[in-house]
């Protein structure tokens, strides 16, 4: 993505092999794009939970074999961190692990919760002490509270008190659950390995340690796991649904399959409609690298124009959308992409963006694009105009940091310096989607939020309200 969005979280967990914690590693690793600023695993043998959590990535926070050794156990859950509320600090990595009366409960969460300052409020005035500044810790504190006596009707009990975007994984020291909102925000699947369960964000931490997609988890579902087998129970259910459209656009990987569906066919419908709708007369095609790589594809095949690979990615630096602060992202993109002269140089180029949000890193590489000798440059977006801000799980949170919320299209085009400029329709976009029976969520284009929010809530509410104690 050109960049600034930056999502959320990825969640991982696994009950019945031996070594679950190492297989959550590399579900994590499968997982880094959802989250790089911190990684943490709980694992449970049954008697005990054991927690580690570091900032950095997974390669770096779970190198050390003796911090392997101390996760034991045979099941596991564990999560990648991008704050979408709460600040980049260590306090703040999940999974967060809390003693609830008779048990242990550790959770981890992708999602944004839109209820969570009239929930705390609520339990700060009755006494309830905050050690985090995310609504993730939220989900812990009112599990704590309920005054059902099994574990999964407690659960059931705290989701049916939140509000708002969510994917969890939660573990006591011998049950595994897993649950999503009612709306379907954010994707979690279900799979197996031999006889072990596993669940993730995406269905690419499956394949990584292969084990068998097996299907979603539903919309308003609970799954229980435990030495008797997999359970499902109903937690709630909503008006419609809401998936959110942005995870095929820009997040999810290619190679998942989330919604059912998978991600590169997906982005491929996405650059052939956007070719049928925003034609331009160029010489070649080229992608941002990487989250647009298959929308070039789909836009060159269907327009005939030659697909190249016109700008270089340096994966060895993090994604501007996954480092937290608009100084650092700009100051990144020379880092992170370099022009292929050779390709470029007296060609009118076709640059397929997945999607635009500050437009920061875009006119960056414009830039360098004419530089390296392209004599025109064309932009097509495979997405609408992003014009209003999400409170879902995503980090833009205010309109004033979408260009389009207050820039005409043909205003951007002057802002990025392109010759020309075309984003793909609502319509167009919705119309290629998969499973045309599924409800999106599309607020970023349209504004039409599912869930009632208020817009006072950004990333960083709970510590302004806080008075930053934290």
């Amino acid at each position: 993505m050109e960049q600034g969005v930056k999502h959320f979280c990825g969640i991982f967990g696994i009950y019945g092999d031996g070594d679950s914690a190492k297989l959550t590693t590399l579900g994590l690793h499968a997982l880094q794009h959802r989250g790089e600023e911190s990684s943490g695993i709980v694992s449970g043998n049954g008697e005990y939970l054991f927690r580690h959590t570091e900032m950095g990535q997974v390669a770096d926070v779970f190198a050390d074999e003796t911090v392997m050794n101390r996760l034991p156990g045979h099941l596991a859950i564990g999560h990648n961190r991008y704050s979408t509320t709460g600040s980049d600090t260590l306090s703040n990595a999940q999974p967060f692990l809390a003693e609830c009366r008779d048990a242990f409960v550790a959770v981890a969460h992708n999602g944004n919760l839109t209820n969570t300052a009239e929930l705390r409020n609520g339990m700060q005035d009755d006494g309830a002490i905050f050690q985090t500044t995310t609504d993730s810790e939220l989900i812990l504190h009112l599990v704590a509270r309920s005054r059902e006596e099994k574990m999964a009707d407690r659960i059931m009990d705290a989701l049916r008190r939140i509000e708002g975007a969510y994917s969890l994984v939660l573990a006591t020291e011998n049950q595994l659950f897993a649950a999503r909102d009612p709306y379907g925000f954010r994707p979690l699947c279900l799979g197996q390995l031999g006889d072990a369960w596993v669940v993730a964000s995406e269905s690419c931490a499956l394949d990584i340690i292969s084990a068998r997609y097996i299907r979603d988890i539903e919309p308003g579902e609970l799954i229980m796991i435990d030495s008797h087998g997999l359970r499902a129970f109903t937690t709630s259910e909503a008006d419609r649904h809401a998936f959110c459209i942005f995870e095929y656009i820009y997040f999810s990987r290619p190679d998942s399959i989330i919604f059912g569906d998978n991600v590169d066919k997906t982005r491929r419908r996405l650059g052939r409609q956007l070719a049928i709708e925003q034609p331009a007369a160029a010489d070649i095609v080229i992608s941002v690298p990487d989250s647009s790589n298959t929308a070039a594809l789909g836009y060159a095949n269907q327009s005939g124009i030659k697909h190249e690979i016109g700008l270089i990615r340096n994966h060895y630096v993090g994604r501007t959308f996954i480092t937290p602060g608009q100084d650092s992202r700009s100051s990144k993109v020379r880092l992170k992409f370099n022009p292929v002269r050779g390709v470029l140089n007296g060609k009118r180029v076709v640059v397929v963006e997945d999607s635009i949000v500050r437009g920061t890193t875009l006119k960056h590489l414009v830039r360098m694009l004419r530089e390296a000798g392209a004599r025109q440059v064309h932009v097509r977006v495979s997405c609408p105009p992003i014009v209003g801000p999400c409170f879902y799980g995503i980090d833009f949170q205010t309109e004033k940091e979408l260009i389009a919320s207050a820039k005409t299209v043909e205003q951007i085009r002057e802002h990025l310096g392109v010759d020309s400029l075309g984003y793909l329709s609502l319509d167009g976009m919705l119309g290629v989607a998969p499973n045309s029976s599924l409800q999106y969520c599309t607020a970023c284009f349209t504004q039409d939020y599912p869930i009632p929010i208020e817009h006072e809530a950004g990333k960083l509410i709970l510590e302004r309200r806080a008075g930053n104690l934290f």
